[in-house]
């Protein structure tokens, strides 16, 4: 496995590669890799010939008062995982690499960030996009892939795929969870013993709403109320619980069409998301 930290280099041996006809996937990472991300290695390492993971905590992607400098930071343990998961090249560039000082050009997307965790994290999905844009550029993979606990992230990287004309294979992981059922992120570290176990409720509720779900319910308050209740009864600070049609993150009311109900809810000062997928 190789680590590169530059541009130049990635594209030289991605040049190679195609003078070889091999494919190439990509998954994009922010480092303080657990299980989730590896699933979502294994999946690429499945299906591609060879394997790219980046490891590159986005500034772009934090506004004021976020946790950038406090995000956890662990190369070493990231890179044996990768090493583990088959992974041919760790892509770590540095930040000027990415955003030189007049860096000014964003890639903004215009519908499917608007609500959810675009309303409360506003230019987040701007330097998500842009960081995505530039990552296969760089890369130019056949196919990449996300993870669906950041579903708002994975639609609007299928989206961009769409409209900016990538031809990239977009392949959507599932939710990997502990076994209490709370999903695995960077951020559960940052809770307290205490705190992870309330944290639990979010997934408890979602997935009494889901079972109503399939029992006929398809009142997206009538869900919501159950969320909710579930997480203020563990002293948690919900943010939005919210059911949207999944072509365009609309709110919807009554669910006749695919749709993602989602959570962002606090726990302490951490900030956790979750979701389900409804299908009617």
């Amino acid at each position: 496995m190789q680590t590169i930290d530059t541009i130049e280099s990635v594209r030289e041996q991605r040049a190679q590669w195609r003078e070889q006809g091999m494919t190439v996937g990509l998954v994009p990472t922010m480092g303080c890799l657990h299980e989730g991300h590896r699933a979502l290695i294994r999946d690429c390492v499945y299906r591609a010939d060879k394997t790219v993971v980046s490891i590159f905590v986005n500034p772009a992607q934090f506004g004021p008062g976020e946790d950038y400098e406090a995000y956890p930071r662990n190369m070493e343990h990231d890179k044996n995982d990768c090493a583990q998961e088959g992974v041919d090249i760790v892509f770590s560039p540095q930040v000027r690499q990415m955003y030189p000082p007049d860096f000014s050009t964003w890639v903004v997307e215009e519908t499917l960030s608007r609500g959810l965790c675009g309303a409360f994290r506003p230019g987040h999905f701007k330097g998500v996009a842009t960081v995505v844009t530039k990552l296969f550029n760089v890369v130019q993979p056949d196919l990449t892939v996300f993870g669906k606990k950041d579903a708002q992230q994975a639609l609007i990287v299928q989206r961009l795929i769409r409209d900016l004309n990538f031809g990239i294979r977009f392949v959507l992981g599932e939710t990997v969870r502990a076994e209490d059922g709370l999903a695995l992120s960077c951020r559960n570290e940052y809770l307290t013993p205490a705190q992870r176990t309330r944290a639990t409720s979010i997934y408890r509720g979602l997935t009494e709403a889901k079972s109503l779900f399939r029992q006929g319910e398809r009142n997206s308050a009538e869900l919501k109320r159950v969320v909710t209740e579930a997480i203020q009864a563990n002293a948690g600070r919900v943010e939005y619980v919210e059911v949207n049609d999944r072509q365009h993150l609309h709110a919807v009311e009554q669910i006749d069409a695919p749709a993602v109900m989602a959570v962002a809810a606090y726990f302490g000062n951490t900030r956790l998301i979750d979701n389900v997928f409804l299908e009617p």
